[in-house]
């Protein structure tokens, strides 16, 4: 393997500015995680409006980084990212002045996109920069989002509820500034598919058609649920668009691709869906052992950025295939221990289920660098995309649910007649209607009833991770079947694209 750590043209002093502006992103996600009960109190918002705010925080990353990978080799990487960098600071800036609903809703949009754009260079850059060593780099990279995570994380907890938020908000800004800053000076390299020559027309073919109804498919349903038009009209936008593309390209898209981007969806599911729920589903436990809940989030962070930061001693020895089949074997037995532990096995389980998913998403931009270089920036960020899509559609939405299913049954089993004085909300979601606790008759519940009913969501707390290990289950099992694809053709080998296009 080639050490490019020798090569005089990698600019290292790059790789570490597109490193910090991916802190940046995670960075803001938990800040405004935590922030977002004080918003509620300070400015009388519903849970709805809450939910949207935290909603608005997801889907438009995936609609920047897909708009972007269509034209950022032509308006160039430089001004991408100049475009995300004026998103954060704007972002920042309207949260600190935020009024009410709507000020803050457009500034959580605003970052959305700005986390959209950087995501839509970093990559790219990282991938081009190192393309015989991709899945090492983009492994270390994307340790920038776990860091960011505990970074953001430790400073929220310590500064506690009693701080101001906005205090904690424009603390986004230092991180922000630090990327653009270094970012500024620095040259951008031209992407590999450029210089080899790829035409703008073989990239659009390696996603093909059925690429893009996945990418349409989630972002149209996702738009639709916001403006809340018919379901009709978002089959019919889907169908208008997926059809001009394929014309338009004459391709299906590349078989294995189409298959990597839909293991997004459980990828999705299991690292983010589970992240954005953990402290909540492990409250109950971590209370037993005098410890914030918050915290397993930033231990389990902690651990994933160190392993992605060294992870060039693992990837050496094995290949990514190899190493994301043991990762979705551990992050599936760690998500069991989860739904089984008490006490200070809660960390044991914690610290299992970091090592599973800490290789998930940079190895999978990495497979699909390597084996699709041709689709350029379009194949590597419409698998972050589609991951980041299916996470905010998909991944939190199905624990919630699975909650109220199981609070619902065992409740009913457990006593029909407090069932039908508690559980007498019925609600809808995107996998169909349930029935759900009455949160208003809750709160006037007797000491007796809350007791039995605070036990029962517990259980359900745990029956939801138990659910949630299906998805790595799904993944090891393709994984392991890719691995005899990729044996049957030879091996699993790295695609190399021949600079064609001189560069001075």
């Amino acid at each position: 393997m080639t050490d490019t750590s020798k090569a005089p043209e990698i600019d290292m002093k790059l790789f570490w500015a597109c490193f910090i502006a991916l802190v940046t992103t995670s960075f803001g996600f938990i800040l405004r995680a935590l922030t977002l009960p004080q918003w509620g109190e300070e400015f009388n918002l519903t849970n709805t409006q809450i939910g949207e705010i935290a909603g608005v925080g997801l889907w438009p990353f995936a609609i920047s980084i897909v708009l972007f990978s269509l034209i950022v080799d032509r308006i160039g990487y430089k001004n991408t990212m100049i475009f995300g960098f004026v998103c954060h600071v704007l972002s920042a800036v309207l949260t600190y002045f935020a009024s009410g609903y709507w000020s803050l809703y457009i500034a959580t949009f605003l970052v959305a996109i700005g986390n959209g754009t950087v995501e839509a260079v970093v990559n790219p850059v990282v991938a081009t920069m190192f393309p015989r060593q991709k899945t090492k780099w983009l492994n270390i990279l994307h340790a920038g989002w776990p860091g960011g995570l505990v970074l953001g994380g430790i400073m929220a907890l310590l500064l506690g509820d009693e701080a101001s938020w906005k205090f904690k908000m424009i603390l986004i800004l230092l991180p922000t500034m630090a990327y653009g800053v270094m970012m500024f000076f620095r040259e951008f390299p031209i992407n590999e598919r450029v210089k080899a020559g790829v035409s703008y027309m073989e990239m659009l073919k390696e996603v093909g058609g059925l690429g893009a109804l996945i990418v349409n498919t989630l972002i149209v349903f996702q738009i639709g649920t916001i403006f809340n038009w018919p379901f009709y009209l978002s089959i019919i936008i889907i169908l208008v668009i997926t059809g001009l593309y394929t014309y338009y390209v004459r391709s299906m898209g590349q078989p294995i691709f189409i298959l990597l981007i839909l293991l997004m969806v459980p990828l999705a599911i299991t690292e983010l869906g589970t992240d954005s729920w953990i402290s909540e589903l492990m409250a109950p436990e971590m209370r037993n052992i005098g410890i914030q809940a918050g915290w397993i989030l930033v231990y389990t962070s902690a651990i994933m950025m160190v392993l992605r930061l060294f992870s060039g001693v693992i990837v050496h020895r094995i290949l990514p295939l190899n190493l994301l089949a043991v990762s979705s074997a551990v992050a599936c037995f760690g998500l069991l221990l989860f739904s089984v532990s008490t006490g200070i096995m809660v960390l044991v389980a914690a610290t299992l289920f970091a090592f599973g998913k800490t290789f998930f998403w940079p190895t999978m931009l990495a497979i699909v660098s390597e084996r699709f270089p041709k689709g350029g920036a379009l194949t590597l960020n419409i698998t972050g995309g589609v991951g980041m899509m299916a996470a905010g559609v998909l991944g939190a939405v199905i624990l919630g649910f699975v909650q109220d299913e199981s609070i619902n049954r065992k409740l009913m089993q457990v006593d029909p007649n407090l069932h039908a004085v508690y559980a007498t909300e019925q609600k809808e979601s995107i996998f169909g209607v349930y029935q759900s606790i009455d949160q208003g008759k809750l709160a006037l519940a007797s000491d007796d009833d809350l007791t039995q009913l605070n036990q029962i969501q517990e259980t359900a707390k745990k029956e939801a991770l138990l659910v949630v290990a299906i998805f790595p289950i799904i993944m090891l099992m393709t994984y392991l079947s890719l691995m005899l694809y990729f044996k049957s053709k030879g091996g699993y080998k790295v695609i190399i694209l021949e600079d064609r296009v001189a560069v001075n």
